[in-house]
């Protein structure tokens, strides 16, 4: 498992976000390594229309004012918004706030992103707007890749307290926005160890392996914990699970892109999903804290029951969270799915390194996959019924 984290974290998968050649790399590299495991392997290609922002050259942010110039940091200090336009020369304003008489030709400080206000400022012919956001632990601002539709400005997001000091400054701002909605193809790694025997227990194991993937300036993404770690311990348990479980049931593995871009991968694969199919689906298992967050959706019952049996036996406590992850897509096909996770540190930022990834949390995660399998097995008696 540590192996397989500190692969898909390295330079040559850039991050692996959908559409790019390190994402297709990296689908290519898993397939051959569920082939090594004994699984029938199919690359399934699909589109993704419209949802992945694409920051295709740096975004600048320059302060002006009596006591000089200054370049602020991007993703330390600020960052592109998702509904920017695409604005790739700087465009120099005023400062001006939300609501004054007159913004034409300003960078306009607003408070929160609303498209109405964006609109009726751009209408008043505003340079372009700033908007305030936070930052993790560590100082980075999280890049993502999907939001909402781009407006008629550039808007950036600067870092909070900076926004709050631009509030009584009489500074110029000049800013660049090179961020553009883009259509790709992604690519899902569908294995098949073996197929269900009739009426038997079929069991399907998901995790996303794609990330948001590296900024155009070299700074890399390596997506170790969200979600490489995921990946890792689904590759574990399916390879102790191939060789455990009786032959009559029915195993497979899904490693799905796109779920950065808005889960377009699991949302493709579900509707092909026999129906019955029990999913676990594993999103983060890089550092427990607490107790695994756990979302179930779908006819859901009899997985829940075998998760908390394993959950007990592995030693790993768990607690009803919301899962935004693949799981939800297969529930809503409706299909019996539930959702792990076991931690992201660094979430989305430059630190989500390999390092970050704990030894003890990739074991326990794969016990805790691999227990609860076992114990639908054990209780399975059929389609329509269970022992007990």
């Amino acid at each position: 498992m540590r192996r397989t984290v500190t692969a898909l974290a390295a330079d040559a998968y850039a991050g692996r976000r959908v559409g790019t050649p390190g994402g297709r790399a990296a689908a290519d590299h898993l397939a051959d390594r569920l082939r090594d495991l004994g699984a029938v392997v199919v690359l399934d290609e699909f589109a993704v229309t419209g949802s992945v922002r694409e920051v295709y050259a740096t975004p600048t942010l320059t302060i002006r004012d009596r006591d000089g110039s200054r370049d602020l940091m991007f993703r330390r200090e600020f960052c592109e918004h998702l509904a920017t336009a695409d604005v790739p020369t700087p465009r120099a304003g005023r400062l001006a706030r939300f609501g004054d008489k007159d913004v034409s030709g300003a960078w306009v400080l607003d408070s929160g992103f609303s498209a109405e206000r964006v609109a009726s400022a751009y209408a008043a012919g505003a340079a372009g707007v700033l908007l305030p956001r936070g930052t993790d632990g560590a100082g980075w601002m999280p890049k993502m890749i999907a939001g909402p539709a781009p407006v008629g400005l550039p808007v950036l997001a600067v870092r909070a307290d900076l926004h709050e000091g631009l509030a009584t400054s009489e500074a110029v701002v000049s800013a660049s926005t090179p961020v553009r909605p883009v259509d790709v193809t992604g690519v899902n790694v569908l294995a098949t160890f073996r197929a269900p025997a009739p009426g038997r227990l079929s069991v399907l194991l998901t995790a996303h392996f794609d990330g948001v993937g590296d900024d155009p300036d070299g700074v890399r993404f390596p997506a170790a914990c969200d979600n490489a770690s995921g990946v890792a311990a689904v590759l574990e348990a399916a390879r102790v699970l191939h060789t455990v479980l009786p032959l009559e049931v029915g195993l497979a593995v899904a490693l799905l892109d796109a779920e950065e871009a808005g889960a377009y991968g699991s949302a493709h694969h579900a509707r092909f999903v026999e129906e019955g199919t029990f999913v676990i689906n594993l999103d983060g298992a890089a550092q427990l804290a607490d107790a695994a967050h756990v979302q179930a959706g779908g006819p859901s019952r009899p997985l829940l029951t075998a998760l908390d049996l394993a959950g007990r036996e592995v030693g790993v406590p768990l607690v009803a969270a919301a899962m935004p992850s693949d799981n939800r897509r297969y529930a809503a096909a409706g299909l019996p799915a539930v959702g792990i996770g076991m931690g992201m540190p660094g979430y989305q930022t430059p630190a989500e390194t390999p390092d970050r990834v704990d030894d003890a949390t990739l074991d326990r995660a794969a016990r805790l996959v691999v227990g609860t399998v076992a114990n639908l097995a054990r209780s399975f008696n059929g389609v329509r019924g269970y022992a007990t």
